[in-house]
């Protein structure tokens, strides 16, 4: 590049900043161009404001007419709801009203929302605290139906049923019926009834049906699932409607691990089997793929059960326990499958029972549902169920007071197994009177020869004529009584509240004194029937020592006082009503022991089992072929 060129570029550069600096234009040109800028903006900005009236306009004007013509343009949310619901897209949308059905023994409350049962409250029963006692209530339970219906999923626990009636309250009124001491006392008087219909419409004359029903005096509510029109809506391909049933579970007692949570699970009923549960005291879950005949929702003492015509086909339970929680004992859960053929008028009919876990209450349905109260198993179930609950009924109809019915019982029992404990005291004297013989036996084979010790200790008593199993046979008819005991307090409503002495309620514990801290499987409160009963019990077991010989087996003596403080751990959190019969029972046989002692003279069966020493002991058939055949063997028999 040579000189001139470089100058010109120069001189180019110099012009176009000289000219940018003279044309600049004034502050007043700025801030003239700055107010017509603005001015452009604003009339845009009013532009697009008269351009939105006016489509809101022309929109609310297609709305009114659409009103007054009738027509069946739907607004865009309205075809957003039939295209997610179909044919249920008009109950998609409402307001929750609530309708009560009661008689004197329920009050069932229902919702148009999903036309469930939204709570139950038993009328003749309230929770420790003092307040109704509701079974469930609708905001922490899940009742309704699924299905497919036009490809789309339907959950009618989301939608709005219509009522067949509009009275908000039916109250169920008849003759005056008490309930008896034995459960409910049957009429057969013609009492009123009442029946509510909720309706989820698809259509003209097509609906899916919730119907209701209930009569005076009685814990059952008819339930029916009824089908119209709907073979064309429902997916033809389905053979069953799902109905899923969820509660949490109220705590209805006072905590205890001993108490509502131990005995709380789902119970049912194979249609043509017995009664099954899922374990208590521990969350778990069931397939049951066998037709059942019931499902219980099941608490200590009440229970929300459903009952099917026929049966279930198949059914998925599954418990969730909140472990201790104040408020909740767990989550129940059941999810059916109802039959379903498709056909244009269809109907599914069941009932449940919301009550209380009365033996005689349940029995009356025959349908097997008293089998939900733990009685025990097999020989101490029938002690309970022909024994103690008939002894018990026939006592409360003349009795109120509680404690004096156990104490009655009691005495009741001790005066029925009596010449049972008589003779077994009578047996224990007697080999109290062989000691020193059994001393001398022990010190002429001492640890060395066990078994020849024990065939001579065994052939002493067969000289002496004693038996000794004989302190055992009352221990044989005793031990069912006391374990069906064990079993029948803690699971008696008619203990449920009521007092005796310091016991404000004989179902569960008894507490005198609340401890700042825990001990490890006794807890922070302590019982006092259960300490009395712990004290009874090393007394009796001491008085009972004196008269048997336990040097046979030294053991034997710590752990029978051993027990004792055991059952003192494990009755501190069990029912009152159990610590003070067994306290009762124990003072009894104290007092027993003192009178057999003024009846038994022991100087005189000693003198009696020494003249029965002298006699020659007739050999039996079996013994004598037993030593003919030690004899072949070449065993010399012990003489």
């Amino acid at each position: 590049m040579d000189r001139n060129t470089v100058i010109g570029i120069a001189l180019i550069f110099l012009i176009l900043i000289g000219g940018s600096y003279l044309n600049k234009p004034s502050e007043k040109q700025i801030e003239a161009a700055k107010k017509a800028q603005d001015s452009i903006e604003m009339v845009r900005i009013e532009n697009e404001k008269a351009e939105a009236f006016s489509k809101q306009t022309e929109v609310a004007k297609t709305s009114v007419i659409s009103s007054v013509s009738g027509d069946s343009t739907f607004s865009q949310a309205d075809q957003a709801q039939k295209e997610k619901f179909g044919v249920f897209a008009a109950a998609a949308a409402g307001k929750e009203k609530f309708y009560t059905v009661e008689n004197n023994l329920i009050k069932v409350t229902l919702s148009n929302k999903g036309g469930r049962i939204y709570s139950v409250e038993l009328k003749n029963y309230k929770t420790f605290e003092q307040k109704p006692l509701i079974l469930f209530e609708g905001n922490t339970s899940k009742f309704g139906m699924n299905f497919f219906a036009q490809n789309r999923s339907i959950e009618t626990e989301s939608f709005y049923f219509t009522p067949s009636d509009s009275t908000p309250n039916s109250v169920i009124t008849g003759p005056e019926v008490k309930i008896g001491k034995e459960g409910i006392e049957k009429s057969n008087s013609a009492v009123d009834s009442k029946t509510l219909s909720m309706r989820l419409v698809a259509g003209e004359g097509k609906y899916l049906e919730y119907k209701y029903s209930l009569s005076y005096n009685s814990y059952l509510v008819g339930f029916e699932v009824n089908t119209k029109g709907m073979s064309n809506i429902i997916t033809a391909n389905s053979n069953y409607l799902n109905f899923n049933w969820n509660i949490a579970v109220p705590r209805q007692e006072k905590v205890s691990n001993m108490g509502e949570d131990h005995y709380s699970t789902i119970y049912y009923k194979y249609q043509d089997d017995d009664v099954e549960k899922i374990s208590t005291g521990k969350s778990g879950e069931e397939s049951l793929r066998t037709k059942t005949k019931w499902i219980s929702f099941k608490q200590l003492f009440f229970a929300s059960t459903l009952i099917a015509d026929d049966a279930f086909p198949t059914v998925d339970i599954k418990t969730n326990l909140t472990n201790l929680d104040p408020k909740y004992v767990g989550n129940f859960n059941a999810d059916i499958a109802l039959p379903y053929e498709g056909k244009d008028l269809e109907s599914i009919k069941m009932k449940f029972f919301f009550g209380p876990s009365h033996y005689n209450t349940l029995e009356q349905y025959d349908l097997s549902m008293e089998s939900q109260i733990d009685l025990g198993y097999i020989i101490v179930r029938q002690v309970n169920q022909w024994l103690i609950i008939p002894t018990f009924n026939i006592l409360r109809r003349f009795i109120d007071n509680f404690g004096i019915i156990i104490l009655l019982l009691t005495v009741l029992i001790k005066l029925l197994i009596f010449p049972f404990t008589y003779k077994s005291y009578h047996s224990q004297a007697k080999m109290k009177a062989l000691k020193p013989e059994i001393d001398e036996i022990n010190a002429k084979f001492g640890k060395d020869k066990p078994m020849d010790k024990q065939q001579a200790t065994m052939a002493l008593y067969k000289k002496a004529g004693v038996n000794p199993m004989g302190g055992c046979l009352p221990m044989l008819f005793q031990f069912p009584v006391l374990i069906a005991m064990f079993f029948f307090f803690p699971t008696s409503i008619e203990l449920r509240q009521e007092s005796f002495l310091w016991a404000t309620d004989l179902s569960t514990f008894d507490s005198i004194l609340t401890l700042p801290f825990k001990i490890p499987f006794y807890g922070s409160h302590v019982s006092l029937f259960c300490l009395l009963m712990t004290i009874t019990t090393i007394i009796s077991t001491y008085m009972n020592s004196q008269t048997q010989n336990t040097d046979a087996m030294p053991g034997m003596k710590q752990m029978m006082y051993i027990m004792p403080v055991m059952f003192l751990f494990i009755l501190n959190s069990y029912a009152s009503g159990l610590s003070y019969y067994y306290f009762l029972a124990n003072v009894f046989t104290i007092g027993q022991i003192y009178i057999f002692r003024m009846m038994i003279d022991e100087d005189k069966i000693r003198a009696q089992i020494m003249i029965n020493k002298k006699k020659v002991v007739v050999k039996s058939k079996f013994q004598q072929k037993l030593e003919d055949m030690a004899k072949q063997k070449g065993v010399q028999p012990r003489k």
